[in-house]
């Protein structure tokens, strides 16, 4: 299973599944849309970077006709989290199993639901700003009740879910047309956190950045 881990080594930062585990998750991918990619972030690399999240500052974010969440705030874990997953062998490796055209880059957040509060999200398809498949990373510390992601294709109705379940697991789905998808609400006492976003085509990772947060070129390099 493809791994990524907190070494110092560029060549030991991710380790490549073989090629009967990919094919194996690209035959699930295209049954069900979604692929859990287990201990995606290794336990010790995971464990550090959930501890800086507890750490950090979160304000409220609402997405208009969406949802409500507790978002962090931009900081150097969120920066770190980009750059491991930017890696060009996890662009390759996610290619590998959806069968997707050219991936430019992956931008995402970190953010949590809390449970039986005002947190939710509900049907929508994430089709806009050139993005062309999602992924959530679970860095919560405790398992959480609920909070499973749901998908539908609003074609035949037929729908599945899928749900990390600990922490440094990943979720990668499938975005399109006919395919809507939501996160179940979290239930019990313990908050989902999680860092997700969508991997995009256009610009690669250090454009994305200027554009996005008005770096230098110095400072995205």
């Amino acid at each position: 299973m493809l791994r990524i881990t907190g070494s110092l080594s560029p060549s030991e930062q991710v380790a490549v599944p073989s090629e009967d585990e990919v094919r194996r998750l690209n035959e699930e991918f295209s049954r069900r849309h979604c692929v859990v990619l287990p201990e995606l972030l290794d336990r010790a690399l995971a464990e550090e970077i959930a501890r800086r999240v507890d750490g950090a500052e979160f304000y409220r974010l609402e997405h208009e006709g969406i949802g409500v969440e507790a978002c962090m705030r931009r900081n150097s874990t969120l920066a770190w989290l980009l750059l491991l997953v930017n890696d060009r062998r996890v662009v390759d490796f996610v290619r590998s199993i959806t069968g997707c055209g050219p991936i430019g880059h992956f931008m995402g957040r970190v953010y949590r639901l809390e449970p039986g509060g005002e947190h939710h999200d509900s049907w929508h398809t994430d089709l806009t700003d050139g993005r062309m498949l999602a992924m959530s990373i679970n860095l919560s510390t405790e398992p959480y009740a609920g909070g499973a992601l749901e998908l539908r294709d609003r074609r035949n109705g037929a729908s599945s879910t899928a749900k990390t379940v600990r922490i440094g697991d990943g979720l990668l789905f499938e975005l399109g047309t006919n395919l809507e998808h939501r996160v179940l609400p979290v239930t019990g006492e313990t908050p989902r956190t999680v860092f997700a976003g969508w991997f995009k085509g256009g610009d690669d990772f250090r454009s994305a950045l200027r554009q996005r947060f008005g770096l230098a070129a110095t400072e995205a390099d």
